[in-house]
């Protein structure tokens, strides 16, 4: 399948009847670009920054995007190409499973917004719309649609992967930057949201170089009944909403026993004010019991910030444990 690199891309809008109710785009065809937002993120705890594309649903500035776009940021700040407006936004929710998240932008109001085609054919001929290589302005990839309820799997470079079905695939050049933004039919309607692309070799998230020869969007239908989840404020299993738990520990997989090894600790955060240390082998989280590095994010992002859990671990002096008041952090 080659190498599949979700690319960062510029937040598309949404319209909703109410903030708790569906939302569903507006009507009428826009000029190429309408309702296109460029995202940047701040990533201060890995101490790097992000770009990518989001689409306006709502003209008070509620955005859909990827999660991939918005995970471990500190700070996420959305501008209207061509225009100097730059908004602070903040996180409504998101669904990881499905590369699905919905921001609302602070004090806006008339946004423009994008609109929704009712469906796509294969071979039909579309437009890729996004912040191509974080330049903060918008630029447009022509192709076709190639592929229809396709299954793909993306993962990192720490070796974090899923599996998204039902996408489209399109020939259309995108490359970083674009994730989050729409693909437009012939009559500038959304049909989908990009999502990864593939540039051979491998499986990872993160940055294109070039522009790729095959790309994924989740078919818009799909996007928008996540998103009225989300703003709904109904959480599930897939569907966090509001600020994340945070621990405030990089964790990694220990060569000796099962568990998470504390390989990094955020001063001042909740695990270094109850006495959690680099070297530390966490072996429980909240009740239960914690076998690799990757349950614990899973089990924290189930709890709510403000939560006390407790914690067990291992150090040279044996088996302690620890009351952890969570903190709130950057999305998963």
């Amino acid at each position: 399948m080659g190498l599949l690199v979700k690319v960062a891309l510029a937040v598309a809008a949404l319209v909703a009847a109410s903030v708790a109710a569906s939302i569903a785009f507006a009507g009428g065809a826009a000029p190429i670009g309408s309702g296109v937002l460029t995202v940047s993120t701040n990533l201060g705890y890995e101490g790097g920054a992000a770009a990518g594309t989001g689409m306006v649903v709502t003209p008070s500035g509620e955005i859909l995007t990827n999660n991939h776009v918005i995970a471990g940021a500190t700070r996420i700040t959305v501008a209207v190409p061509g225009t100097g407006r730059r908004y602070a936004a903040r996180v409504v929710g998101y669904d990881v499973s499905h590369d699905v998240a919905v921001l609302q932008l602070r004090d806006a109001s008339n946004l423009k917004t994008v609109s929704a085609a009712k469906g796509v054919s294969l071979g039909e001929k579309v437009h890729a719309v996004g912040n191509a290589g974080g330049s903060g302005s918008l630029s447009t990839a022509s192709g076709r649609i190639t592929g229809i309820g396709k299954t793909i799997t993306a993962g990192d470079e720490q070796g974090d992967s899923e599996t998204l079905t039902g996408l489209l695939e399109t020939n259309a050049g995108v490359i970083a930057g674009d994730s989050g933004g729409p693909l437009l039919d012939a009559n500038a309607r959304v049909v989908g949201m990009v999502t990864a692309a593939s540039s051979g070799g491998g499986q990872a998230f993160g940055f294109a170089d070039v522009a790729a020869n095959d790309a994924y969007a989740i078919p818009i239908g799909r996007a928008l009944r996540i998103a009225s989840t989300i703003v709904s404020g109904k959480r599930s299993a897939a569907v966090h909403i509001g600020p994340t738990a945070f621990l405030g520990i990089q964790v990694a997989s220990s060569e000796e026993s099962s568990g998470a090894l504390i390989v990094g600790v955020v001063s001042g955060g909740p695990a270094a004010t109850a006495g959690l240390a680099e070297g530390d082998l966490i072996t429980g989280v909240a009740g239960k019991t914690v076998a690799s590095p990757e349950a614990v994010g899973a089990i924290v992002s189930t709890e709510r910030p403000g939560t006390k859990i407790r914690v067990r671990y291992l150090d040279d002096l044996g088996t302690h444990t620890a009351t952890v008041k969570l903190g709130a952090g950057p999305p998963r």
